[in-house]
């Protein structure tokens, strides 16, 4: 579909509460269907500054280009929802995108990509009142610990209250965790080994005062072969990250072949992908996301 921007500017000036409207009359499904799996569209990278895929620094950038790649892929069968930010969920609310979907708040972006507060995970987007008042499914938090960096204890403990809330209005909040540092020139990195994705799981795991509404978001560890091991450590459901994916053909097919494998493992039961299956190396979004769906 083609995204008429001027008609979206204007509604947000003249009727900025169509929004709320929108959200009353949406819509709503159960959060998994029938096949016990989900396939999730993530697209909240922006708020946090990450507007890159690939070597495209700026892929991100242009609102109206990223709404129609999203309006494609929640078109496809066998996708059950999106993941994004306020200013992005508004829109496709705007849109009539999201009737009969899973939409997921996402809720701390303040670690921007490349700050020197990166790891400040803050929760700077969705609060769970939010969530709850509009009448979404889910919520998402990145929960990034990084062992040399006392600010890290801040983190775990505004993550664990997060959950309370969550679990307090009885809304599932899907946590993504991984064990982090910098390098010497202070660049942020996540760990994908299995040793600490093992300990990222087992941290996340642990964090509130009860995980009944807690699913984890996790990555396939460098060697895929480790996964079995990893989603040990846990009987918390859970769904894959697409995270970084090369801009060749090569590298997105092989991410599609480690997504199959660890798939087939018990507590995992879906895929939350965005910026490899909206900006696939070969432009075709469709395919990418039909590719994604078949491997559930």
């Amino acid at each position: 579909m083609s995204v008429d921007i001027a008609e979206l500017v204007r509604i947000r000036t003249q009727r900025p509460e169509a929004i709320a409207e929108a959200a009353a009359r949406r819509t709503r499904r159960p959060l998994l269907g029938d096949s016990g799996r989900l396939m999730i569209v993530a697209a909240d990278h922006p708020a946090r500054g990450a507007l890159g895929v690939g070597g495209r620094g700026l892929a991100m950038a242009n609102r109206a280009d990223l709404l129609e790649r999203l309006c494609l892929a929640l078109s496809r069968p066998g996708v059950d929802g999106v993941l994004a930010t306020a200013d992005i969920l508004d829109d496709l609310l705007l849109l009539g995108a999201l009737d009969g979907k899973v939409v997921m708040g996402s809720m701390n972006r303040g670690g921007l990509q490349g700050a020197s507060f990166e790891l400040d995970d803050r929760f700077t987007g969705h609060r769970p009142e939010d969530i709850q008042r509009l009448g979404f499914d889910a919520g998402k938090l990145l929960l990034r610990i990084d062992y040399d960096d006392p600010g890290s204890l801040t983190t775990l403990e505004s993550t664990a209250r997060a959950i309370d809330e969550m679990a307090a209005r009885r809304l599932p909040v899907f946590v993504e965790p991984f064990i982090s540092h910098r390098t010497p020139e202070g660049k942020v990195t996540n760990d994908l080994s299995a040793e600490a994705v093992i300990k990222s799981i087992a941290i996340a795991s642990g964090l509130g005062g009860t995980s009944a509404y807690t699913w984890l978001k996790v990555p396939v560890t460098d060697n895929p072969d480790d996964m079995a091991e990893v989603m040990a450590t846990s009987t918390l459901p859970a769904v894959l990250l697409g995270g970084e994916v090369g801009g060749s053909a090569e590298e997105q097919a092989g991410a599609y072949e480690k997504w199959r494998g660890a798939l087939q493992l018990p507590t995992v039961r879906g895929l939350v992908v965005g910026r490899s299956l909206l900006y696939p190396a070969d432009g075709d979004v469709a395919a990418a996301v039909d590719t994604a769906v078949g491997l559930l």
